[in-house]
């Protein structure tokens, strides 16, 4: 014979279900990422900082502060997922 269940113990209540608010507007997903071997990540760094020395006319003494900031844009643009021209 099936034992009776308490009668003084309640059952537990669930918390209602999370729902995605609907509004007019869609969110893109942000893009994913592909690795980048280093290599690579170093070409386009040297490439950034070529035309950044390009755009100053060359004049020397400035080679570590456009490879540095060729790094930050490089490294920005991969973490955003930004597509290369190189592919």
């Amino acid at each position: 014979m099936p034992r009776e269940k308490n009668p003084t113990t309640t059952p537990r209540k669930r918390a209602p279900r999370k729902t995605l608010a609907i509004t007019g507007k869609a969110k893109a997903a942000p893009a994913p990422t592909q690795f980048v071997g280093p290599e690579k990540r170093a070409a386009l760094i040297a490439e950034a900082a070529y035309y950044r020395a390009q755009k100053r006319g060359f004049a020397p003494g400035h080679e570590t502060e456009d490879w540095l900031a060729a790094e930050a844009e490089v490294d920005a643009k991969l973490l955003q997922g930004v597509p290369s021209a190189q592919g």
